[in-house]
């Protein structure tokens, strides 16, 4: 799935967290945006292995969910909801395309990286692909819910503005998205050599085939 569904699913989660302690919505909505974002400041080192950890955020994200529901705080409900909205960051990816720069085309076996079993979970492509129109058609639904209950909680801050410029963002990268791969390797084709080495094999022209032929670890 595409980073601002992600975004959007993470202020989803804080959602409940703002309606029960209204005086930390901001709080809450803020972290869980941030959340949401969290993992994929991987995208160019180990994507969805560095920071990805669909158990370990998990695990986390109940004892923190515990201690902001008995002693509600800032700092106790921004902990809480980054991690519920990182762990269904990592989670979510699982159910979208492989990772591959044609993930449409279907040859990744890997989705996410699951440390505590040290394997990669395969794709369950429900979303086909980031970007995809029924990933775009999610994001839309994320938003609309969102659009109502922040002005609802009437919540200091450009939430609405922000909601909406995310599910902006979602409908031109969509537009762009079967484009998007060409154009990366063409600017990859023109950097140096030893420049290019360090960017990710999907990256590079013939990188789905190298990525798709590698062993698992």
């Amino acid at each position: 799935m595409m980073l601002p569904t992600h975004a959007l699913g993470g202020m989803l989660l804080a959602l409940p967290a703002a309606l029960a302690v209204p005086e930390f919505s901001g709080v809450a909505l803020a972290a869980g945006f941030l959340g949401g974002v969290l993992p994929d400041l991987d995208m160019y080192a180990g994507h969805r292995r560095t920071l990805h950890y669909p158990v370990y955020y998990s695990a986390l994200a109940l004892p923190a969910a515990a201690a902001a529901g008995l002693f509600p705080s800032v700092a106790t409900v921004a902990v809480a909801t980054l991690l519920l909205a990182a762990a269904g960051h990592s989670v979510a990816d699982v159910f979208g395309g492989g990772l591959e720069l044609r993930p449409w085309e279907g040859n990744s076996r890997r989705a996410v990286y699951d440390h505590h079993r040290g394997r990669w979970i395969a794709p369950r492509r429900w979303i086909r692909y980031d970007g995809s129109p029924a990933d775009l058609l999610l994001s839309a639904a994320i938003a609309a819910p969102l659009l109502v209950a922040v002005d609802g909680l009437a919540v200091d801050g450009p939430y609405p503005a922000l909601v909406g410029g995310t599910l902006a963002v979602a409908a031109a990268y969509a537009a762009l998205r079967r484009t998007l791969p060409a154009v990366a390797e063409r600017v990859v084709s023109l950097l140096p050599e030893r420049t290019a080495a360090y960017l990710p094999a999907r990256y590079r022209a013939s990188g789905d085939a190298r990525a798709a032929s590698a062993p698992e670890r």
